[in-house]
């Protein structure tokens, strides 16, 4: 790429973030090291890749899913493909154009991918899920014949011990907030609309074994920046910070508010239920898109303890080393978690050079307070890190840790597996992709949930 044309590309376009223009299908991939036999499915990871080359934010590109089918130990195949959404069968349609922005259907699909009752669903947070097949071809939106009147959270927890899929959407006209409940064989059970102070950004929230946990946070959706062609969010001082826990089979008038300092998450790592209190581990910004939509501190890591009993919430800072996307084992969301994983950034945040900088793991022991590390290296740089289960596992860490890692010397990837427990350097196995552009969420989808 020439040196003017660098200059007037947009960050998120440079480097790894460059999309890609072919959708590929590939077998007999290399693979260094053993890919354990007990991984049987899909890690299938989501991204922003604008069909035209060109977007205008990093959330705005058009969702393609990356996948590799694990199965017997080996690596059968590698996918990517777009979400054959509006976007891509006319790419001149404007997110921001009012008619576009209300068609439930009109999702960009770019932000997460998960599988339930049988299915892959993409998600983005303004609109219909997409449903995908086993080979991520587009099947089409889902609206959950017909119950789902509105937007779907790209963030929906699976409940390990019901199976059900609890979700919400968010908007910028009344109602604001919706409450959703999918049944563990994908029907939409209950719909609840919940009353908050106005239309803010609820990117994720987070369930326990009998609540779920709204963030009410002060990104405001702002006219005069939708006006301009921008993101139509803005930090809004003015506007309270504050969490809504309601019983997963409430309604509106069992939301009990606790007031918070203003900050802003973007993900959760857990929560969970310790007696009276409700404990939730999340990566903290200060604040977001004070100036502009590109405006971001640097996240960490703090706990929230909410005391039902008191009305009050502990907020304590638990580390000061940047790191996003936090996960844990799918079999403790919701529950008590000794561990959480997290894309580990280096020092430099945000603002690092990728090609002077290593990427990596970062794995929090939270009952004894210490954290341990994978670094990938220097100019390798991974993404949110997904737990897949070992057969018959002996302890909660007692499982992989999957990303894919981009090379800048060689500018091509990997799909990693780690060993969680012992967070060794060195993966249990690679297996040698293409180049993957930098995405967003994924998730390990077994052969028992989408054969």
């Amino acid at each position: 790429m020439s040196a003017v044309l660098e200059e007037t590309t947009p960050a998120h376009l440079r480097g790894n973030g460059r999309p890609v223009t072919e959708e590929l299908t590939l077998t007999n991939l290399k693979v260094t090291g053993t890919i354990p036999a007990e991984l049987d499915g899909r890690y299938v990871r989501a991204g922003a890749n604008p069909l035209t080359g060109k977007s205008d934010h990093p959330f705005l590109g058009d969702g393609m899913m990356h996948g590799v089918r694990l199965r017997d130990g080996k690596a059968q195949w590698y996918r990517n493909r777009y979400v054959q959404t509006p976007f891509i069968s006319n790419p001149t349609l404007n997110i921001f154009d009012p008619a576009v922005a209300m068609d439930m259907t009109a999702s960009k699909a770019n932000t997460h991918v998960v599988g339930h009752a049988g299915k892959i669903l993409a998600l983005e947070e303004g609109h219909f899920p997409y449903a995908l097949d086993g080979d991520l071809e587009t099947v089409g939106p889902t609206d959950f014949d017909s119950a789902l009147k509105g937007s779907f959270t790209a963030h929906p927890k699976i409940c390990p011990i019901t199976g059900e899929l609890i979700a919400f959407g968010y908007s910028a006209m009344p109602p604001y907030l919706r409450y959703l409940r999918v049944s563990a064989d994908g029907k939409l059970v209950q719909t609840e609309n919940i009353a908050v102070g106005g239309p803010t950004m609820m990117h994720d929230f987070n369930i326990t074994r009998n609540h779920v946990i709204f963030m009410d946070l002060p990104a405001v959706f702002n006219l005069q920046a939708a006006m301009s062609g921008e993101m139509p969010i803005r930090w809004d001082d003015n506007y309270p910070a504050r969490l809504g826990v309601m019983p997963r089979n409430g309604t509106n008038t069992d939301v009990v508010w606790y007031d918070i300092n203003p900050c802003y998450v973007f993900h959760p790592m857990n929560a969970y239920e310790d007696g009276d209190k409700i404990v939730l581990d999340v990566a903290r910004f200060d604040y977001i898109w004070r100036n502009s939509s590109m405006d971001f501190p640097d996240p960490v890591l703090w706990r929230w303890t909410i005391d039902t009993r008191t009305g009050t919430v502990r907020e304590e800072q638990v580390d000061d080393r940047p790191a996003e996307f936090p996960r844990v084992a799918d079999n403790v969301v919701g529950l008590k978690h000794r561990y959480g994983y997290m894309m580990r950034m280096s020092q430099a945040g945000l603002a690092g050079d990728p090609a002077k900088t290593s990427g990596g793991i970062r794995k929090y022991d939270r009952d004894a307070g210490t954290y341990s590390d994978i670094d990938f290296g220097a100019g390798r740089h991974g993404g949110e890190p997904v737990f897949a289960p070992s057969a018959n596992p002996k302890s909660e860490d007692d499982g992989f840790l999957m990303t894919y890692v981009h090379d800048a010397d060689t500018d091509r990837s990997q799909l990693v597996i780690m060993d969680a427990a012992s967070m060794d350097d060195t993966p249990v196995a690679t297996v040698e992709l293409p180049r993957i552009p930098s995405g967003f969420h994924g998730s390990w989808i077994p052969a028992s949930v989408v054969p």
